[in-house]
């Protein structure tokens, strides 16, 4: 199903404050109704963690009260390569709300979970050798996306899914101790991206990585925070907008409380793009193949404040909107 997405679409990253699951899913509907995010509800227990419910049903892992990892090495070696595994663990609270709510909607959706770099990393600090960590995380991954993208499909079938691969083990990946190549972690996201049915892919990162690694595994849409931008390689974005691909900005701070400027917001934006066309980015590109989000999950912020958050991106995406507007014509005329 082809993705159509206006310049400047506002959509978030996934982590709230809510503790209900319909107020959480109706949250996300109501501030970014053209592209809402399935709501990821950590508060409601350690145990609803990006990383605890990326590991459920995984033989020989047991998710503990407070979110961490018990493993049995020789049992998650000998039956979590294939991923059938997962077709009977139980789905998430807030994507069980979220895909009521959005029955028959037309409109396209956004979804993600827990990519495979980072729930390797998990079961290698659990006691896993990396080969079979990352083996049974990319099985795992590719499993928990298939299903993901059926019981939207099921609920939405005329809604296009966007589907996201959340990944701040990236983050370590320039690390001399990282225990994966740069082709490794290619390949591993690449293998669940490529699996993928879905009519956009995306991988987003909250800190520094190589993006060019991300580029080479394909996704269609890039995420990262607005400040992290001069730590990308310029060229990477470059090519990748030029080869149709899209960024999702993350303009709006995360790491703290979030100020209510959205000019100062906006200008931090700005000044980023004339950054990258100073570096040879293509000006319009960087405007009309743009998606704008809170820089990271909102969990950890009052409910407020996740809602200014959820507001300031749409207001940025808006602006975004009208610039790529503004520059289209202007090159036509």
């Amino acid at each position: 199903m082809r993705l159509r997405l206006v310049p400047g679409t506002a959509t978030s990253i996934g982590s709230l404050p809510h503790l209900d699951p319909d107020d959480g899913a109706a949250f996300v509907l109501a501030r970014h109704p053209d592209l809402p995010a399935v709501p990821q509800l950590p508060r409601r227990s350690r145990r609803a963690g990006m990383v605890a419910e990326a590991a459920v049903g995984i033989p020989g892992v047991e998710v503990v009260d407070d979110g961490s990892l018990v493993v049995d090495a020789p049992l998650l070696e000998a039956n979590g390569a294939d991923g059938a595994f997962l077709d009977a663990a139980p789905l998430p609270d807030g994507l069980v709300a979220f895909l009521e709510q959005v029955a028959g909607r037309t409109k396209p959706v956004k979804l993600q979970l827990t990519g495979p770099v980072t729930l390797g990393i998990a079961l290698v600090r659990a006691g896993v050798a990396p080969d079979p960590a990352f083996a049974v995380a990319a099985a795992a991954v590719r499993a928990r996306a298939r299903r993901l993208l059926e019981q939207a499909a099921r609920r939405a079938p005329a809604a296009a899914a966007v589907l996201f691969l959340d990944e701040p083990g990236l983050t370590c990946s320039e690390h001399p101790g990282f225990p994966l190549a740069r082709h490794g972690v290619t390949d591993l996201l690449s293998g669940v991206l490529s699996d993928s049915a879905a009519a956009a892919t995306g991988v987003h990162c909250c800190g520094p990585t190589d993006w060019g690694a991300v580029v080479e595994a394909g996704p269609d849409i890039l995420s990262l925070p607005v400040p992290l931008v001069g730590a990308a390689d310029p060229l990477a974005i470059s090519g990748f907008l030029e080869s149709g691909g899209r960024v999702a900005w993350g303009a709006v701070p995360t790491d703290g409380p979030v100020s209510d400027d959205v000019g100062l917001l906006w200008r931090r934006l700005v000044g980023a793009w004339c950054d990258l066309v100073r570096a040879g980015c293509d000006p319009v590109l960087l405007r009309s193949r743009s998606l704008v989000t809170p820089a990271c999950g909102l969990a950890g912020h009052g409910l407020s404040q996740a809602d200014l958050a959820l507001r300031l991106a749409r207001e940025l995406g808006q602006r975004a909107h009208d610039q790529a507007v503004a520059s289209r014509l202007a090159v036509g005329g």
